[in-house]
């Protein structure tokens, strides 16, 4: 049967027992028509940092979208954010969202527990009694502001041997800004936040993470002193991974238009920082690339660049945008992209691949039209972009959950 299959299987080092897995799916009907040499199929992409919106935000997207808007983008497993409401901070807690991801998931989804009460930084979060069920734990949308709380959540995550998964902001460094501190802030008026907010907190926590040895990963990370200092970091044995998104490695702040699509946190950065982003994507520095993917309702992204919300969407669209503007340019390797978004992400956190895949025409070019999402998100700021890389089916669990 082997010789049968004529889509090509790129297995990111996965080897022959992947492979097999899906020339044996490949004898489904369903897929036969995808058995071409004009397709490739690749294993099950991995996005370790969503906000699926639900319990609590159903209007911005729920589950059951956000899983559906995942399979169309290649991902067969995705982490969720606890910025929901109620936020999983307890056992009670997290059960309805486990509950919602059981009954309406058509890929996996792995939720992150809360490292505080409400995200709210004040009093530790029930870590002992979610651990078995979380990937990690987070406050994400808001840094821990606190030294101490963190200190705490580190100790006892490091002895639960769950990861700290850390949004870097610190809050006193803020002052109300909407975009990043550069050229466009000052030629348009905007307040600016400055790289500082980012990098600072990041320095403070390496040095936690040395006094206590727990397992850390920083989110989406978008300065150049970031990576210099992870950089560091890891030469010195510390047991840290990063991740950065697509928007970070194609766009800066000289792309800023008055538009909320642009608006996410943190913001887009000046040039260097996305030249810096991407040698450390080549050098090892940065594990991964997650999306951060965010939806929120139309009207709440229709109050230009300094009143609409942060965040913005992307998993349909992040293998295609990585695809034409990194891999076919020669600037970052496809192999090493398989890394970035299948290998490394399923081994920092420990999620299974299995017989997941995705099959794709890298010649098919279109323009991105938000219109077409599954996402009940529209806003992203690769609207109108030129791709090439379209996915024509993803198979979870060795079922068909997407086929275009």
């Amino acid at each position: 049967m082997a010789q049968q299959l004529r889509a090509r299987v790129i297995t990111a080092s996965l080897g022959a027992v992947f492979s097999q897995a899906v020339v044996s799916s490949f004898s489904e009907d369903a897929l036969s028509i995808f058995n071409s040499p004009e397709y490739v199929i690749f294993p099950g992409f991995c996005d370790v940092h969503v906000h699926f919106r639900e319990p609590g935000f159903s209007y911005k997207e729920t589950i059951a979208s956000g899983s559906r808007a995942a399979a169309r983008g290649g991902y067969t497993a995705v982490c969720t954010m606890p910025n929901l409401n109620p936020v999983p901070d307890s056992v009670e807690h997290l059960q309805r969202q486990l509950d919602l991801i059981h009954d309406t998931a058509c890929i996996h989804v792995y939720p992150y527990g809360a490292i505080t009460v409400g995200e709210q930084g004040e009093m530790l979060a029930d870590l002992a009694g979610m651990a078995p069920n979380v990937a990690g734990f987070s406050d994400d949308g808001r840094g821990v502001q606190s030294r101490a709380m963190m200190r705490q959540a580190m100790l006892t995550a490091k002895a639960l041997g769950k990861p700290i998964v850390a949004h870097c902001e610190d809050n006193s460094l803020l002052r109300g800004g909407c975009i990043h501190d550069g050229n466009y802030a000052k030629a348009h008026g905007h307040l600016g936040i400055c790289s500082e907010s980012e990098w600072g907190q990041i320095a403070r926590d390496l040095e936690l993470v040395r006094e206590t040895g727990v397992s850390y990963h920083v989110c989406h990370i978008s300065t150049r002193e970031s990576v210099d200092l992870i950089r560091r970091a890891k030469a010195e044995g510390l047991d840290v991974t990063c991740e950065t998104g697509p928007h970070y490695l194609t766009m800066d702040d000289s792309q800023l238009q008055e538009d909320g699509r642009f608006k996410m946190n943190p913001p887009l950065r000046d040039k260097r920082d996305r030249e810096a982003l991407i040698e450390g994507l080549l050098d090892g520095t940065i594990d991964m690339i997650a999306t951060d993917h965010a939806p929120h309702s139309a009207a709440e992204k229709s109050r230009g660049l300094e009143k609409s919300a942060f965040g913005v969407v992307g998993i349909e669209t992040a293998f295609p945008i990585l695809y034409t503007y990194l891999v076919r340019p020669g600037i970052l390797p496809l192999d090493k992209l398989l890394q970035l978004l299948v290998v490394n992400p399923r081994k920092r956190f420990g999620l299974p691949l299995g017989c997941d895949y995705s099959v794709w025409d890298l010649n098919a070019q279109y323009e991105i039209d938000p219109k077409d999402f599954l996402s009940l998100g529209r806003a992203t700021p690769f609207a109108g972009w030129q791709v090439c890389g379209k996915c024509m089916a993803t198979v979870c669990d060795g079922k068909l959950v997407y086929q275009s």
